[in-house]
């Protein structure tokens, strides 16, 4: 469901071929919420309910799946009904807003409920380095979709002992969601249990993490200056440039466990 063949003319080594490629489906989906339209999430149509139940939560209009009364998803229409248990005032007419796919100001209302949702993380379980690259090795080892596409980008949760649950989207913040939602279906402790994700590191991302409630962040890509600051506040280990056996940690280094070799001081 998340890729559409196409027709190609692939140019390579001085001659053209015709042939077929795989490419990621971009799937609007318009969330309502007690009969009102509340926004349209351009997606990769796999997890819907996972990414819709996360994306909610991340917003703040629920802090459980016991707050959903009923959802029903139109696949056809592309639409999400959702009825809350109580009513909701922030949902109101008028106020439908569009999240793109791209990255950065493509969601421009994200600080709205920030405040109220972000939370300082307070697992100080650790990884050995040596467990990161694993992990990183393990996580890019199954982006399946993306090794088909290159389009999508991939979150994952994992354990020192490997990948507990992968997901794709064409949007960053949609592959999140997706994990935002597994674990609240699932009511998964976040202890002992860390992040993996494809792309860069932004301040939308890193409050992601934090209302997920994950102390540490393994990035492939790079982080922002506000992201860092958001970080270091809300008490989240950062770490990008991982790959191969290199990676930078950012802030709070102490949960990666031999961070302070070399005569770092782990403070």
């Amino acid at each position: 469901m998340g890729t559409r063949s196409w027709q190609i003319h692939r140019f390579r080594e001085r001659e053209w071929t015709s042939e077929e490629d795989e490419v990621a489906i971009e799937y609007p989906l318009t969330v309502t919420v007690n009969g009102e339209e509340f926004a349209t999430m351009v997606c990769t149509p796999t997890d819907k309910e996972e990414m819709v139940i996360g994306f909610l939560a991340s917003e703040g209009l629920i802090r459980s799946v016991k707050e959903i009364k009923e959802m029903t998803i139109d696949e056809d229409r592309g639409f999400a009904y959702v009825e809350t248990v109580s009513s909701l005032p922030q949902v109101q007419s008028g106020q439908k807003r569009w999240l793109g796919s791209c990255c950065g100001k493509s969601r421009a209302f994200y600080f709205q409920s920030d405040a109220a949702t972000a939370r300082t993380a307070m697992d100080e379980s650790t990884f050995d380095p040596k467990v990161c690259f694993r992990l990183m090795e393990e996580f890019q080892s199954q982006a399946g979709l993306f090794q088909r596409t290159g389009g999508v980008h991939q979150a994952a949760i994992a354990t020192s002992d490997g990948i507990v649950k992968a997901y794709a989207d064409i949007g960053r913040h949609n592959a999140l969601d997706k994990l935002y939602g597994f674990l609240l279906k699932e009511k998964l402790s976040r202890k002992g249990k860390i992040i993996l994700f494809t792309g860069r590191i932004s301040s939308e991302v890193l409050l992601k993490i934090s209302k997920m409630g994950f102390g540490v962040l393994l990035s492939k890509s790079a982080p922002t200056d506000l992201a860092l600051q958001l970080a270091d506040d809300l008490n989240i280990t950062a770490v990008g440039f991982l790959r191969g056996e290199r990676m930078n940690v950012y802030t709070h280094p102490r949960r990666i466990a031999a961070a302070h070799g070399g005569g770092v001081t782990i403070e």
